[in-house]
């Protein structure tokens, strides 16, 4: 339930924030009219990751049981590529995300009705696209038949949401950079978990060999059914047989992701600055003002 508390809270306060920072900005700048098109464009986007995840969850449901394995195994897979895309994306741009939607929305307010919809429709629905898939991924990979994944997803992005609120409201002061460096290194830990088990979805399709080639089996002293086997498998996705090429890929890929993301930011580059931040990375400084106009 955390590790969907940790997917919802982080994807939502994503999505929170640019559209803070999009109501904020046109607020300031007394365009209040464009006000209703970003409405439109954010409405849009929520109900197209609502009917995704939808669409992921009931139309697999009518799949042959292999079919289910294989089209799991491969969403997940593909829900780790995005989201280990979206963590790094996000560190490198935290400090300077305000002033990069603050110039796509002065475009948009050049060209139009039709171009404020479609930025707030981009900018918030591939949050949303994003959430769905690694959200259905890792309640897929829960697979523990209760209500408690879609619990934690639903209470981390209320959770967004009030932070986000906050933070427009200028009552809360936070640090991004921080705040997106701790919470994507812990979302890596998560993705490394959903990838082993998309990856024995895959062998549980035929797709891949080595199902039965267990790397070790500790359900004796780590029982699934137990309150602690229970625990991590809700947080890390862990499994106490898992199979060899599971353990392998989770190694592979949670070694030098995590040793990558908590390196110097422009390391990977080979780039010894990054761009200044918008401001101290506390709260964006164009909410609305409440003093007095002369």
């Amino acid at each position: 339930m955390f590790s969907n508390y940790l997917i919802g809270l982080r994807e939502g306060l994503e999505a929170s924030l640019v559209v803070c920072i999009l109501i904020a900005y046109l607020v300031k700048t007394e365009r209040r009219d464009a006000l209703k098109p970003v409405w439109t464009g954010i409405a849009v986007a929520v109900l197209l990751a609502l009917g995704f995840g939808s669409a992921l969850e009931f139309g697999s449901q009518e799949l042959t049981f292999q079919a289910q394995e294989a089209l799991g195994g491969s969403l997940s897979i593909l829900a780790v590529v995005l989201v280990t895309w979206m963590v790094f994306w996000m560190r490198r741009t935290a400090r300077h995300l305000k002033s990069e939607l603050h110039g796509k929305l002065d475009a948009a307010l050049a060209m139009g009705t039709g171009a404020l919809v479609a930025t707030a429709f981009l900018a918030v629905g591939r949050e949303g696209l994003e959430t769905a898939l690694f959200v259905w991924a890792s309640v897929h990979a829960a697979g523990d038949g209760t209500p408690r994944p879609l619990i934690g997803v639903a209470l981390g992005l209320a959770t967004a949401v009030l932070l986000g609120w906050l933070f427009y409201r200028g009552a809360l002061r936070i640090n991004l950079a921080k705040f997106f460096t701790w919470t994507g290194g812990m979302l890596v830990v998560v993705a490394a978990g959903v990838l082993a088990y998309g990856f024995h979805d895959l062998q549980e399709a035929d797709w891949l060999p080595g199902l039965t080639d267990k790397a070790f089996d500790i359900s004796g002293t780590i029982p699934p059914d137990s309150w602690y086997g229970t625990l991590l498998k809700g947080v890390f996705n862990f499994q106490p047989d898992p199979t060899v090429l599971q353990v392998t890929v989770w190694l592979l890929y949670l070694v030098p992701t995590l040793a990558l993301f908590l390196a110097p930011v422009g390391f990977a580059s080979g780039k010894g600055k990054v761009k200044a931040p918008d401001d101290q990375g506390t709260q964006p400084d164009d909410r609305p003002s409440t003093a007095p106009r002369a």
